[in-house]
């Protein structure tokens, strides 16, 4: 997938409301006939109320398509997509509610079943720039070392500011093998830089661990929530058992979020009782979301790694387990996805991603804008990148210690300090 703008959606479809079947039925037939929407279209699809609004929709695209001096860009679905993004945009949800375009609608769809073609890195508007939440593992953005925060500038030389999200999608994508052109802004530096990417066709490995090199701590790496992570994350635990470690770093660094269920089950693995999340709807109701039972590592000492990649589902799992006190997290504050969206579908294949409620954690904690604040906050060194299990099958454990991976191994050292009497396999004399 190119860009993922889907958080932590449901995965399921819902019927599109008559109103909005109405709205695209008189931004795509009526707005493209130009004059033909006249007052009894109006007065026959659109509540009274609108009436008046409708008509300046209709006013403004009468006018560009007389007199804009580049005809050739007043195309009808470029501009019924453009007025869609801006009824979106308007409501104030940047970075969230969203439209997407059939094509997104086809990425966000193969992205769930761990295959993309593209870049691989997740884009949204925040703050009114495009910034990266988060590279994908073993991706062209990973590659470049594209890095959470990032702000895209620039697409093959093109200036993208105040592009609709789907517009910048589009020019990024394109098909394995071809080259794209980001200009790219460290906010923390404030230096830019032109990065060359070559597209590609990736299947993501979204399960991985490792026993780390020279201790008795395994690092389990999740990269993202799609389809089926939580029944392999299951299997994964299994086979750890098996190592019998004395403690569990679990990787939710530069994990853009998924399926709200896999989240939920993934947080029920390591919990036994309470609730993973709390629901928020419009009117204020709030309803607690319990933890499934069947928990496969209830017990064993954990520590979770976050940073500014850390987004959506990652942030609910993070969020369960910290407030639990079942793990502390390590790294750096989280992106600060907060909302549940649900895809409602449109007539021609796009769709509109929509925040239906807000999620909390446990304690009733905003994520919202704000992000998770880490119980150890350490950021990396600059131009350190995360070290994961696919790199450390051939490491020494001193090829380890001087990684500079400082999360990863203040990590190892928080676990390697407990008593060894604090947890014992069952089968253990």
């Amino acid at each position: 997938m190119e860009i993922i703008e889907k958080t932590n959606r449901r995965f399921s479809r819902f019927a599109l409301p008559r109103m909005g079947y109405l709205l695209a039925l008189c931004i795509v037939l009526g707005l493209s006939g130009g004059v033909m929407l006249d007052r009894i279209l109006l007065m026959a699809l659109v509540p009274s109320s609108a009436v008046s609004d409708f008509r300046l929709i209709s006013e403004a695209w009468n006018i560009i398509e007389r007199h804009y001096v580049d005809h050739a860009a007043a195309k009808p679905r470029t501009l019924t997509y453009g007025a869609i993004s801006g009824m979106v945009d308007s409501l104030g949800d940047t970075g969230h509610s969203t439209f997407l375009t059939p094509e997104m609608v086809k990425q966000v769809n193969e992205f769930e079943r761990g295959h993309y073609q593209g870049i691989g890195a997740e884009v949204q508007i925040k703050e009114g720039h495009v910034v990266i939440v988060a590279p994908i593992d073993g991706s062209p953005a990973q590659q470049a070392h594209l890095q959470p925060g990032d702000m895209i500038l620039k697409v093959d030389d093109r200036d993208i500011t105040g592009l609709p999200l789907s517009q910048v999608v589009a020019r990024i994508s394109g098909p394995p093998g071809t080259k794209v052109t980001l200009t790219i802004l460290n906010p923390v530096t404030g230096k830019t830089r032109d990065v060359t990417l070559v597209r590609a066709s990736i299947e993501l490995d979204e399960i991985t661990w490792q026993l780390l090199p020279g201790t008795q701590v395994v690092q389990l790496r999740i990269a993202s929530f799609n389809e089926g992570v939580a029944d392999n994350l299951k299997k994964a635990l299994i086979e750890i058992k098996r190592e019998m470690p004395i403690g569990l770093v679990l990787d939710l660094r530069n994990n853009p979020g998924g399926i709200l269920n896999e989240a939920i089950a993934t947080a029920s693995q390591f919990l036994t009782n309470g609730n993973v999340l709390l629901e928020k709807n419009a009117k204020g109701k709030i309803k607690p979301i319990p933890v499934k039972i069947g928990a496969e590592l209830p017990n064993l000492p954990m520590v979770v790694l976050v940073n500014g990649g850390s987004a959506s589902a990652a942030e609910i799992v993070a969020g369960a387990l910290q407030d639990a006190k079942r793990a502390p997290l390590v790294g750096e504050t989280t992106f600060g996805t907060g909302t549940v969206l649900s895809e409602f579908p449109l007539s021609d294949g796009s769709a509109l991603l929509l925040a239906i409620q807000e999620w909390l954690t446990p304690d009733g904690h905003t994520i919202w804008h704000k992000g998770i604040t880490p119980n150890v906050t350490i950021a990396l060194p600059p131009n350190v990148v995360p070290l994961y299990p696919e790199a450390e099958r051939d490491m020494t454990a001193a090829q380890l210690e001087a990684s500079k991976d400082d999360q990863l191994l203040r990590a190892i050292n928080m676990l390697t300090q407990i008593p060894h009497q604090a947890f014992q396999w069952p089968h253990q004399p």
